[in-house]
């Protein structure tokens, strides 16, 4: 058995509509897992079904093989960092870490030492005796990871803690969390709607919509083979054309024959590609190729994008500054047999 076993969660706020509805998720120890997707779509709900807040419906929760569903918040031994970081401001830094050791009832020197060392651990120890107002925007964040993290947890809840911070601030926050992530040791649900941010410090992601896992893989294999169409739009794909198919090929309209190398066991109904894996050529091109009019023209510093009209549609592609294209020019597009993915 994994060590979190999320089974056939369902929660509903007003006991008609669900908003998780049958939601499984396994967890190995030890991973990072992202929760990833739009608001709305259950991931901090999940979370709070972990961290005791929300009574499922229906549905059991088990961690190293103890069955949580029922336990008290204050009985799970959860770590939880918040989007606010919710420090009290009229502890130290020191005290603010050292608060759940005392709702233990740690001895004070077993306390004390807990708390150097993991403010060390966390970058913090010359910030000990300052309070939260005398930081910045990542130092109180890591005051709220060491916080979580000083009670030794079984478990780390991470609700979507880098929201707050600027952008640059937020790039080296995550690499700091993946850090001591891994060097603790510790499972982690960290809750995000940043795909980025998701994708640089999780082992497996899981893409949820309407209260349900829609995918729940590796980032690479999310990213670069998405089994639905609300999975390929959420992580960039922009471009999609329906398609039948009929054996080993598949038809768009006008019964337009199209290669792909990758083809899925399931049924599929689309194929999408993003706007840098279309390549424009000078002449039109008899396989996977595509011809359209130049319909809006956009600058994008490095390259130009182009939204065509076509037999298929609107299309997205992007093409470099050394061939430019006038809005109203006839271009001609080859869609990379490997680049297209079926959704």
């Amino acid at each position: 058995m994994s060590y979190v076993d999320l089974n056939e969660i369902t929660v509903s706020y007003d006991g008609k509509h669900n908003i998780l509805e049958g939601l499984n998720l396994k967890i190995e120890k030890g991973e990072l897992v992202s929760l990833l997707g739009p608001s709305g779509c259950g991931k901090t709900t999940t979370l709070r079904v972990v961290a005791g807040y929300i009574q499922p419906r229906s549905g059991d929760l088990m961690v190293n093989d103890q069955n949580y569903t029922k336990i008290p918040v204050h009985k799970r031994n959860f770590g939880i960092v918040f989007q606010s970081y919710a420090l009290f401001p009229h502890l130290t830094v020191g005290e603010n870490v050292a608060f759940g050791l005392k709702m233990k009832k740690e001895d004070k020197k077993v306390i004390e030492k807990k708390v150097d060392n993991m403010l060390e651990t966390c970058g913090l120890s010359e910030y000990k005796n300052r309070y939260p107002k005398q930081l910045s925007g990542g130092q109180r964040q890591r005051v709220a990871l060491a916080r979580a993290l000083v009670i030794e947890p079984n478990l780390l809840l991470l609700d979507e803690p880098l929201s707050n911070l600027d952008a640059k601030l937020r790039i080296q926050m995550r690499v700091e969390i993946k850090r001591l992530q891994k060097k603790l040791g510790i499972t982690t649900i960290f809750v995000t709607h940043d795909q980025e941010e998701c994708f640089s410090i999780s082992d497996r992601v899981a893409v949820m919509n309407n209260g349900i896992i829609e995918q729940y893989d590796t980032p690479e294999n999310i990213y670069a083979k998405p089994k639905t169409e609300f999975v390929a739009r959420f992580i960039g794909f922009e471009n999609f054309i329906d398609v039948e198919r009929k054996e080993d090929h598949l038809f768009g309209s006008q019964g337009v024959s199209f290669r792909v190398d990758d083809v899925p066991e399931y049924d599929v109904k689309k194929m999408t590609i993003r706007p840098d894996d279309i390549e424009i050529v000078k002449t039109p091109v008899p396989e996977n190729g595509i011809s359209g009019q130049v319909a809006v023209r956009t600058f994008l510093g490095k390259s130009y994008q182009y939204e065509v009209q076509s037999d298929f549609g609107s299309l997205i592609v992007n093409g470099s500054d050394s061939d430019v294209y006038e809005t109203g020019d006839q271009i001609h597009m080859v869609l990379p047999s490997h680049k297209i993915v079926l959704v």
